[in-house]
């Protein structure tokens, strides 16, 4: 999901240098296209998990880390991206961005092992960095006050359609063709991008470029990769494990130490006097419980659909088009909540909202029917976040002076982002331990022969994919399938219940932290509360 402050991203940002107005629509064609392919990416590799899992032979964190390393990247430098757009050049770093990205997707599409694959994932996130806030920067410095908002909605609409129909072309591309095609198809868009950036779309830059915070970009991509590493490598190897242990000792060191330097440093990527208003702080700690339920459902819910329901891949891309389409048609009514109720009750009750829609996810079974069972639950799920995303938007926007109103919305972009990341790596290692338990527990009770039973137990980090193996020497294959099956629902329901809990408590951060009307900011600077 797109994160719930690219609109206010755009709309923060000072218009450099307008576009000639035969040029506006080919600066739009360049910024969504280039937009779309980072969006969806993002997206469709989930629905690509299991026939990675399949092709490369692959366990659960091997695949983790194929999403791991891309969100990691991206939400380690995003901020980095934006500030080397205004002081470098927006089209520049676009551009940029663009190019690294398509050459880390070939090399994605090219790839025969999961290292291969992770490395460019890894690239791929860096290029990622640079794409996403140049389109939104590109977009704020070519168009002016009057046109802006017209190019924001189009804009919004045409990412909001690309985004939704991604998984399902993905899915289709899997099904019919490949997995390498998700990748590869990125080249002809990233080609027709750099053409139409090239010819249309104008330089501009920031007359109030700083300084980029290269020592905090470090500091922080160091310490997410470290507990990122601790995290996934802990299902493995325990947590008793050194380098489990050093690693995440390391990360939670080294965010330590960028606290301390993004208090000294004269240009921080992320200033910490922001979070000394209580509402913006409030904010963003609801973005983290949040997004970080979000982020490990949307892992999860493919491999369910597809390794244990039997879904095909192209009906699993389209299985949350439900959830995009309501944000999408009532964002406009959502924005209404805030000047009718203020923004604390929609952030209260959206949130409550979709941890309704977390535990209906919890209650469907092995061959669930998707119209009575998830379709009602991504209905729920989608209103809770219609109702979210714009009070939160206005929350981000409205609790700092206007001058910091961009920064602020590009903090809370990287804290969405973030918080996907360290949710599947944190939670990642709950999924399998409880499928693990499960399935020992089964196994117990089926009297297999020691050899299968003892490589079903050494191979439990492949989770769904289990299943999918043949067992020629198993008298009850079936009732092995059936024990995999029912410990990965076991553990999925175990993840969706969290995922309630981490909304439950974005509710709670709303009513503790957020005014109940949204921020003014007063003619002299400061934040009224």
């Amino acid at each position: 999901m797109r994160p719930s402050c690219d609109e206010a991203a755009v709309r923060t940002g000072a218009s450099e240098s307008p576009c000639k107005p035969e040029s506006r629509n080919w600066v739009l064609a360049a910024t969504i296209l280039g937009s779309s392919m980072a969006f969806i990416d993002s997206t469709v590799v989930n629905v690509a998990l299991p026939a990675l899992q399949s092709s490369l032979h692959a366990t659960v964190v091997d695949v983790q880390w194929v999403v791991e390393s891309y969100g990691l990247f991206l939400s380690a430098l995003i901020l980095v991206g934006g500030a080397l757009g205004d002081s470098i050049g927006r089209r520049a770093m676009f551009l940029a961005g663009v190019a690294v990205f398509a050459a880390a997707s070939l090399g994605c599409g090219l790839s025969s092992s999961i290292t291969m694959l992770v490395l460019w994932r890894c690239i791929q996130g860096i290029g990622a960095a640079f794409l996403v806030p140049g389109s939104l920067s590109i977009i704020s410095a070519s168009f002016d006050e009057q046109s802006r908002g017209r190019a924001i909605g189009i804009w919004s609409g045409f990412t909001a359609i690309t985004t939704a129909l991604g998984p399902v072309l993905g899915g289709f591309l899997i099904e019919h063709a490949s997995w390498h095609w998700v990748f590869l198809i990125n080249l002809p868009l990233a080609l027709l991008v750099i053409a139409i950036s090239w010819r249309h779309v104008p330089e501009s830059h920031s007359s109030r470029a700083q300084k980029v915070d290269w020592t905090g970009a470090a500091i922080a991509t160091i310490g997410l990769a470290a507990l990122v590493y601790g995290f996934l490598e802990s299902g493995k190897l325990g947590f008793h494990d050194l380098r489990v242990v050093g690693s995440l000792i390391g990360g939670f060191a080294s965010l330590v130490v960028f606290l301390y330097v993004e208090r000294r440093v004269t240009s921080p990527m992320v200033p910490l006097r922001l979070f000394e208003s209580p509402s913006f702080s409030g904010a963003n700690l609801l973005t983290l419980f949040l997004y970080s339920a979000l982020g490990i459902f949307f892992f999860l819910f493919p491999l369910n659909l597809i390794q244990i329901q039997g879904y095909s891949a192209t009906a699993t891309g389209a299985a949350a088009l439900p959830l995009i389409l309501l944000m999408f048609f009532l964002s406009g009514w959502s924005g209404g909540l805030v000047g009718r109720y203020g923004a604390k009750l929609p952030l209260i009750m959206g949130p409550l909202i979709a941890a309704a829609g977390f535990l209906l996810f919890a209650v469907p079974s092995v061959g669930a029917n998707y119209w009575t069972s998830y379709f009602p639950a991504f209905v729920v799920l989608g209103f809770g976040m219609a109702v979210s995303v714009a009070p939160l938007t206005t929350v981000v926007m409205t609790s700092v002076e206007q001058d910091h109103a961009g920064t602020a919305s590009g903090i809370n972009n990287a804290v969405a982002r973030v918080a996907g990341v360290l949710a599947i790596a944190v939670f990642g290692v709950v999924m399998v331990k409880v499928f693990a338990h499960s399935l020992e527990r089964s196994l117990g009770t089926l009297h297999l022969d020691p050899q299968i039973a003892g490589k079903i137990r050494s191979n439990a980090d492949q989770l769904g994919a289990l299943g999918t193996t043949s067992f020629p020497n198993a008298n009850n294959a079936a009732a092995v399938k059936s024990a995999i099956s029912q410990a990965f629902i076991l553990g999925f329901r175990a993840i969706v219940v969290l995922c309630a809990v981490l909304a439950v408590a974005s509710a709670g951060m709303a009513l503790a932290m957020v005014p109940r009307k949204a921020a003014q900011t007063s003619q002299s600077g400061q934040v009224s509360r």
